[in-house]
């Protein structure tokens, strides 16, 4: 008996030790990280680049960080597995660089959009699609609810149901979510001066065009790129843009409307 118990023991103490099969490491990619403005301009931009350098040190990519738009062309973007549109705002590209933009996510590459980025290139109805919304206005920073959607997102499923932050929260013209998959969304109740109602989007991704999309309205402060929660929240998405994390189902809520008519405010 003592011998059965032996053995028994000893096959709980292999199996423990070898546990579940360990997640293979995504491969190597490189990711450009374009902050470029030509409106208004977020002091948070260094801060968003070094964070992203940091995840890259830390998880096996690269980065390649600028604000030169040449970079816009058909062979430098084949190099990149995602693009990275950081706090940009107006009109950053011209015409041959929205063109090779377009072939860059027609081919499967994959574009993350973070706060201003929905405050960028307006008139361009492709990039109206891929960031998801335009911004429309936004109320003075304060604290409040975002309500996860999806708790299995790369970028969600680390976050607790409630997630309570301090930061700048955007109303848009449209409520995306008809056409994307909503990730997040906005508590109006725990704050003041939102303007969307009990529907808020805040966070969302898509398949889009034979490439991928993610976007986060979260990020316009200093302190968003040394928080853990948004950090890990931003590698989600970018995984998810390079598509190293499965695309979830578009989820559907009827009567969606235009929010805003105008064009933005100066101040974001």
């Amino acid at each position: 008996m003592r011998n059965v118990i032996a053995v028994i023991t000893a096959l709980l103490v292999v199996t423990i030790g070898l546990g579940a099969p360990a997640m293979a490491a995504d491969p190597a990619y490189k990711v450009l990280v374009f902050s470029k403005t030509a409106g208004f301009r977020h002091d948070a931009i260094p801060a968003g680049v070094t964070a992203l350098r940091e995840l890259a040190a830390e998880n096996g990519f690269t980065v390649d960080a600028t604000e030169d738009a040449a970079v816009f062309g058909t062979a430098d973007l084949a190099g990149y597995r995602a693009v990275v549109f950081l706090l940009t705002s107006g009109d950053v590209l011209n015409t041959a660089q929205r063109t090779a933009f377009e072939s860059y996510i027609a081919g499967g590459g994959g574009y993350v959009g973070v706060h201003s980025a929905a405050d960028t290139e307006y008139d361009w109805a492709f990039y109206g699609g891929l960031v998801g919304a335009y911004f429309s206005s936004h109320p003075a920073i304060q604290r409040a609810t975002v309500r996860v959607e999806d708790r299995t997102h790369p970028s969600t499923a680390h976050l607790p149901a409630t997630w309570v932050r301090t930061d700048e929260l955007y109303d848009y013209r449209t409520n995306p979510r008809s056409a994307v998959h909503v990730l997040a969304t906005l508590d109006e109740s725990t704050y003041s001066g939102g303007s969307m109602g009990a529907d808020h989007p805040i966070a969302w991704c898509r398949p889009y065009r034979g490439g991928r999309a993610w976007y986060t309205g979260l990020g316009h402060t200093i302190e968003s790129y040394t928080e853990p929660d948004f950090r890990a929240h931003l590698y989600g998405g970018l995984r998810y843009a390079a598509g190293l994390a499965p695309t979830p189902s578009p989820t559907v809520f009827p009567g969606n409307a235009p929010l805003s008519a105008g064009r933005p405010v100066t101040d974001r």
